[in-house]
């Protein structure tokens, strides 16, 4: 079993993936638009505008798959209550990682060190998605 987050981009979700592949490296692995899906019964077309939104996209980040869509566009995406942690081998990674997730976001703690880890950091990016970045601290004997 896996859990995987599904982020809600509320009409950006676009621009988020072309920003995730730039500074996570995040790989496309699957990705509709409202356009492409099977008509079913009662549903009508599309809302004009809508039909290149994103339905439904799946990422590949390092391992991990997180998934995406444009949702409903009813206005500014809410990421609240949760964070994405991503787990990396050395300090530069984590720099150079965290310094992507900060370009347009909000720091909410610097990167440093802590005492579980060798680098900590939390940032919120610019579409709002809390993130902590984290190369945690050699495990003690």
């Amino acid at each position: 079993m896996q859990v995987q987050p599904y982020l809600v981009f509320e009409g950006r979700c676009e621009e988020a993936i072309e920003f995730y592949k730039k500074a996570l490296d995040a790989r496309v692995e699957m990705l509709m638009r409202f356009k492409d899906a099977p008509e079913q019964p009662g549903s009508g077309e599309c809302a004009p505008g809508v039909g290149d939104k994103i339905m439904h996209a799946s990422l590949k980040i390092g391992e991990a798959t997180v998934m995406a869509s444009d949702g409903r566009m009813q206005g500014k995406p809410a990421f609240q209550g949760f964070a994405l942690s991503l787990d990396l081998k050395n300090k530069e990674e984590a720099e150079r990682k965290f310094r992507a997730l900060s370009d347009g976001g909000q720091v909410q703690m610097p990167l440093g060190k802590t005492f579980f880890a060798t680098s900590f950091g939390m940032v919120a990016d610019r579409f709002g998605v809390p993130w902590m970045v984290i190369v945690p601290a050699p495990a003690r004997p």
